[in-house]
């Protein structure tokens, strides 16, 4: 079973069943589109209809991922031990995905002379990467098969934040670090998807270069992640003949409102694009499918029906229903007994191997199976990580372009609209030294109800209005920087006579899972699957309250100021871009750039202060002109702070506020 993507899937679902009114407005927007690409697949009648959208589904596909990476150099590969088992033997082995990006695998080969069928096996989440693969493997060896097990970047011995020092990856393990992978290569239109399917597909090359396999017989087979490795392999690379996904295939009118995968699983724009799980099922045809699921899978078999019936009447205008099968095993999230001996049945079929039964096998500790020595790849020379790789790229394809332009495609999204002051709704009131407060409700955009207080100084005249982007103290680990309560400093604006609305942009609370570095990457990753930006939609959110506070007849609209604290700095910045009535903001432990995010060995909360594909032409100063900026005590993703050059503003420790309040209000 796949421990470190149960473990993300049930922390996500603690949104499953609970009412989310963010979640359900973005839910609307999906199924619409998967109602509309529905419609567009239905009025496919025949095979020219067929090739005609494989090709536009193809092209949408690699063009969301930034396409796939040129490189086919040597892969440098090698066997660094081997072990023997009974009937079969286990040879470690290490090849070049990319230059200096290096991939570690068990290679499970049968004792009998010859050239036999060859199976790429990408593994699932679990931290321990290849060995979790090594029962069907082995069981795959004994029927005549080679098998490549291979470790996932982040797990196993490719752990991307791995210290030495401290003998673990610092980000927490694999899953996070394929999200943290992920905002990046979102940040310069990519998705990291494509390093993942560059993997599988050396995986193939090397299959293919050994003096055992027969290259004409290639199968792929994998597990959760793996599964989605499996599928994207098979629906972009000829060579393979067969492939059997387990515990993947669902439609995203399932995935969207419950399990929202890791970001190679997601990707930029599907939904929007009018694609669903189906159509890459529906690339490789007439090539055999087996579809898994399980009776008790978060990846659920009713969800996993829809694709297969789909794909079953697609391969139907090959004249090859019947080379979609599906079969539901008994049993959780995993590949059981009977999904495995499906799995011989299948394969046996299609890569004209021998069909057996699942025999009993010794199963070898982690250790065992290690390829390196120390067990991580950063022992070999030259080694690099696949951050590394995409600051190669940012580098290579940063384009920048005119502000002009950066504002019209902001306008393009749906930024820089003005509107009358919203309806507020009063729940509540309290008092302080000088001020009341209102606890208010008031609506963003149809559907988007927002919570804030106003504080409202005592006296006549009018005042300087401020946005305060709430802050609120959350849960963290003991080695993450504890965020600060906003409260504070809207109290000391408002004694300072300023009517402050400290707002709370849009979100999904329950979507926090209180991982290290990531913030809510669930309810970012599901804007973007629409089509949407959760940062845009949130500096939406400010800019009405601009508006709220521009309406008032205490507030003087000439005064009008912001305060964010770190990467929600960037919300600010969005709101300010297009809206000169936010006069100046202050912008306090703001991170200094998104190249600092790129270049930079791990970088944190960068899914709430990104726009997918901004980071090749833009930087964060090109949003609003520096005189409109109080920078207090810029810092980097980590939230240390660091040197931002002329006009920064640092403060001793426990400095308080005061000082920088006038500032702004002057």
């Amino acid at each position: 079973m796949s421990k470190l993507w149960l473990v993300s899937m049930v922390a996500t679902g603690v949104l499953w069943g609970q009412a989310d009114p963010l979640l359900a407005w973005m839910d609307r927007i999906a199924q619409a589109q998967l109602t509309a690409r529905e419609a567009a697949v239905a009025a496919v009648t025949d095979r020219p209809g067929a090739e005609r959208r494989r090709a536009m589904v193809r092209e949408k596909f690699l063009g969301s991922i930034g396409g796939l990476p040129e490189y086919s150099g040597p892969l440098q590969a090698r066997t660094t031990r081997t072990l023997a088992a009974a009937g079969y033997s286990i040879e470690m082995v290490l090849f070049e995905s990319l230059p200096g990006v290096w991939v570690t695998g068990n290679l499970y080969r049968p004792n009998d002379a010859g050239r036999h069928a060859g199976v790429l096996m990408p593994i699932g989440h679990t931290q321990e990467g290849k060995p979790e693969g090594q029962l069907l493997a082995a069981n795959l060896a004994l029927q005549g098969y080679v098998v490549l097990a291979y470790d996932p970047i982040g797990q196993g011995e490719r752990e991307q934040t791995y210290l030495p020092q401290i003998g673990r990856a610092l980000s927490g393990g694999g899953g996070n670090e394929h999200l943290e992978l992920g905002a990046r290569s979102l940040l310069i239109g990519q998705s990291v998807a494509r390093y993942f399917i560059q993997d599988g597909r050396r995986g193939l090359d090397y299959l293919a270069s050994r003096a055992d396999v027969d290259a004409e017989r290639l199968g792929v087979v994998g597990c959760s992640g793996g599964g989605c490795i499996t599928t994207y392999i098979a629906a972009l690379d000829p060579r393979v003949k067969a492939a059997a996904p387990a515990c993947y295939i669902q439609t995203f009118r399932k995935l969207f409102p419950g399990p929202t995968p890791d970001s190679e699983m997601a990707l930029p724009e599907f939904l929007a694009n009018g694609l669903d799980v189906a159509d890459f099922v529906e690339m490789a045809a007439p090539m055999p499918w087996l579809l898994m699921a399980t009776t008790e899978d978060y990846f659920a078999p009713e969800g996993a029906r829809p694709v297969y019936e789909e794909a079953r009447r697609w391969y139907g205008f090959y004249g090859a229903a019947e080379r979609v099968q599906f079969h539901v095993g008994a049993g959780p999230h995993g590949t059981p007994l009977d999904s495995r001996e499906a799995i011989y049945a299948f394969l046996a079929k299609w890569l004209r191997g021998t069909a057996g039964q699942d025999r009993p096998v010794k199963l070898y500790t982690n250790r065992e199976l290690r390829v390196t020595r120390t067990g991580n790849v950063e022992e070999i020379a030259g080694s690099r990580k696949v951050w590394e790789v995409i600051a190669e790229e940012y580098r290579a394809r940063r384009a920048p372009k005119p502000v002009a332009e950066l504002k019209a495609e902001l306008r393009r999204m749906g930024l820089g609209k003005r509107g009358a002051a919203p309806e507020v709704r009063v729940v509540g009131e309290t008092r302080g030294a000088g001020y009341r407060v209102q606890e208010i409700r008031f609506e963003s955009e149809p559907g988007i109800e927002l919570a804030a207080k106003l504080y409202l100084p005592e006296g006549a005249g009018r005042r300087p209005g401020v946005v305060v982007v709430e802050e609120k103290r959350l849960r963290v680990p003991l080695y993450v920087q504890p965020s600060q309560s906003t409260a504070a400093v809207a109290e000391g604006l408002a004694k300072a006579g300023a009517v402050v609305l400290e707002l709370e942009p849009r979100d999904s609370p329950g979507a926090y899972e209180g991982r290290p570095f990531l913030g809510n990457w669930v309810t970012n990753e599901r804007a973007d699957l629409i089509g949407r930006n959760l940062p845009v939609m949130r500096a939406q959110d400010i800019g009405r309250g601009v508006d709220l506070l521009v309406g008032r007849a205490e507030v003087d609209p000439a005064r009008i100021r912001g305060y964010a604290r770190g990467a929600k700095g960037f919300w600010m910045l969005l709101a300010g871009a297009l809206d000169e009535r936010l006069g100046r903001m202050w912008l306090d432990r703001m991170p200094v750039s998104w190249e600092a995010a790129l270049t930079a060995p791990l970088a944190g909360f960068l899914f709430d202060a990104m726009i997918p594909g901004f980071g090749r032409h833009w930087e964060l100063r090109d949003f609003v002109a520096e005189e409109r900026v109080l920078r207090t005590d810029p810092a980097n993703w980590m939230n240390q702070v660091v040197e931002a050059g002329p006009g920064a503003r640092y403060r001793y420790v426990g400095q308080p506020d005061e000082e920088f309040v006038k500032e702004l209000l002057r």
